[in-house]
C-alpha cells in the first residue's frame, strides 16, 4: 500500500518540477531577449514592470486574449492535440533527474528527485524526448498548409537523424558508470566529471541536443525566410504559446540532462556536508548551459538544409560511433 506521506511527497515534488518548467519557460524568454539585446548593443524589454521583469506576464496576457483561428480544411482534432502532444513530454523529462543528494528532514531521509531511482533513467529520457516530434509532424500535417507540411517533414528528418548521434553520445557515460540509472551516473562523477573523460561525447551531445530542440542554427522546421513560420504558420493564441512553451521547456530539460550526465549533476564543493547546496550547483550549471545555447543563436547563421543533414549523418554519426568504440576499448584494456 502506498502511504499518505508518500503521496504528499510525490505531489509536492511534481508541483516543484512543473513550476520549474512553466516558470522557467516564462522567464527564460526574458533572459534570452535581454541577453541577445546586450550582445547586439540594444536595450531589450524594459517597459513592463521594474527593469522589464513583468514582460513575460504581459506576453502571456496578450496571447490569452488573441483570437485563435483554425483553418477550414484542417483536421480540427489533431490541430488542437498537436501542441498538447508537444508539451507533455517536456513535463516528464525532469522526473528522473536527481536535483540533489538525499537529505534528512523531520527525521526522515528524503530524495530530491521525483523518480530518480529508475534503473533505466537514461532510456526513459531518450524515449520521452523522441515523442515531441510527433506533435510537430501532426501540427504540420493537420494544418492543411504547404508551409506547415514542409516544416513538419523537415522536423521529422532532422530530429530522427540527430537522435542517432544523441543516443551514441550518451553511450559513453553509460559504459563508464556501468548503469543506465541517472542517480548512479551522478554518483560516479563525485570525484571527476564525465566531460573530462568524454569531451567528444559531450560535444556531440550538446550539438545534437540543440538540433533536437530546433534552436538556431538548426531551426529549419520553422525557417521564416523559407516557410513563413513552418509548422507554426497556422497557429495563433494559446496554441501558438504552447509550442513556444515546449521549445523553451525542452531547452531547460536538455540543460538539466546535460549537466547531470556530463557535468557532475548536483556535485560541487561541500555538497557532502550541506546537501541543500546540491540544487544550487545544478541550477548554476543549467543557467550556464542556457546562456551558451542563447549565445549560439546570437552568433551562428542558420545552416542550409542539405548541409544540416549531411553534418548529422556524415560527421556526428561516424564520430559518435568512433567515440563509443574507443571508450569501450579503453574500458576493457584499462579494466575501468
Amino acid at each position: 500500500m502506498i502511504s499518505i506521506a508518500s503521496l504528499v511527497e510525490w505531489s509536492i515534488k511534481s508541483l516543484v518540477l512543473i513550476t520549474i518548467i512553466l516558470g522557467g519557460f516564462a522567464y527564460l524568454t526574458l533572459f534570452e531577449r535581454r541577453t541577445l539585446a546586450r550582445m547586439q548593443t540594444r536595450i531589450g524589454p524594459n517597459r513592463a514592470g521594474p527593469a522589464g521583469l513583468l514582460q513575460p506576464v504581459a506576453d502571456g496576457i496578450k496571447l490569452m486574449f488573441k483570437e485563435e483561428l483554425i483553418p477550414d480544411r484542417a483536421d480540427k482534432v489533431l490541430f488542437i492535440l498537436a501542441p498538447i502532444i508537444t508539451v507533455v513530454p517536456v513535463l516528464l523529462l525532469l522526473a528522473v533527474i536527481p536535483l540533489g543528494p538525499d537529505i534528512e528532514l523531520f527525521g526522515q531521509e528524503i530524495s530530491l528527485g521525483l523518480a530518480s531511482e529508475i534503473d533505466v533513467g537514461l532510456l526513459f529520457i531518450l524515449a520521452v524526448a523522441s515523442i515531441a516530434v510527433y506533435g510537430i509532424v501532426i501540427a504540420g500535417w493537420s494544418s492543411y498548409s504547404k508551409y506547415s507540411l514542409l516544416g513538419g517533414l523537415r522536423a521529422t528528418a532532422q530530429m530522427v537523424s540527430y537522435e542517432l548521434a544523441l543516443g551514441l553520445a550518451i553511450v559513453g557515460p553509460i559504459l563508464l558508470a556501468g548503469s543506465m540509472s541517472v542517480a548512479e551516473i551522478v554518483a560516479d562523477q563525485r570525484s571527476l566529471w564525465y566531460v573530462v573523460l568524454q569531451p567528444i561525447g559531450f560535444l556531440i551531445f550538446l550539438i545534437a541536443s540543440v538540433a533536437e530542440i530546433n534552436r538556431a542554427p538548426f531551426d529549419m522546421p520553422e525557417a521564416e525566410q523559407e516557410l513563413t513560420g513552418g509548422y507554426l504558420t497556422e497557429y495563433s493564441g494559446m496554441k501558438f504559446a504552447l509550442f513556444f512553451m515546449a521549445e523553451y521547456g525542452k531547452m531547460i530539460a536538455i540543460s538539466f540532462v546535460t549537466a547531470t550526465v556530463f557535468l557532475g549533476g548536483y556535485w560541487g564543493p561541500f555538497v557532502d556536508r550541506i546537501g541543500l547546496l546540491g540544487p544550487v550547483y545544478l541550477f548554476a550549471k543549467v543557467v550556464a548551459l542556457l546562456f551558451f545555447i542563447i549565445w549560439i543563436r546570437a552568433t551562428l547563421p542558420r545552416l542550409r538544409y542539405d548541409r544540416l543533414m549531411a553534418f548529422g549523418w556524415k560527421v556526428l554519426l561516424p564520430v559518435g560511433l568512433l567515440n563509443v568504440v574507443i571508450t569501450g576499448g579503453l574500458i576493457v584494456v584499462l579494466d575501468l
